[in-house]
């Protein structure tokens, strides 16, 4: 059997992207080198993310992104947008749609999915 362990995101500026996930998920750091963060759910429970210092191309759309869930989600977009997240336009996104596509502040996209009904 098989367990998601650790979801790595690669990035450009280590400590700014430890800030601002650390801060979004409520994570804490677990471990860390030079170009390298484990950051892990207090307790554990849950995967961890890992930050990956490595300079990668973007590619749009992305082939994997985070769905992430929110009990009130005009709350965690206005959060996350503090934090330095921005909100992604999609022309093709039904008007009725559950979820909001955000990026962290390297591009790094995610949704927050409306969990709250």
């Amino acid at each position: 059997m098989l367990i998601v362990g650790s979801i790595v995101i690669r990035v450009d500026d280590l400590a700014r992207q430890e800030a601002f996930w650390t801060a979004a998920l409520g994570y804490e750091r677990r471990s860390a080198s030079e170009d390298f963060v484990l950051l892990g759910p207090p307790g554990g429970g849950g995967p961890n993310v890992s930050l990956d210092a490595m300079r990668s191309t973007r590619v749009l759309p992305p082939r994997i992104h985070l769905d992430l869930y929110a009990d009130d989600q005009a709350a965690e977009v206005a959060r996350l947008s503090a934090l330095g997240a921005r909100e992604v336009e999609w022309s093709r996104r039904p008007s009725d749609a559950d979820f909001i596509i955000m990026e962290d502040p390297e591009g790094n996209r995610f949704c927050v999915i409306d969990g709250g009904g």
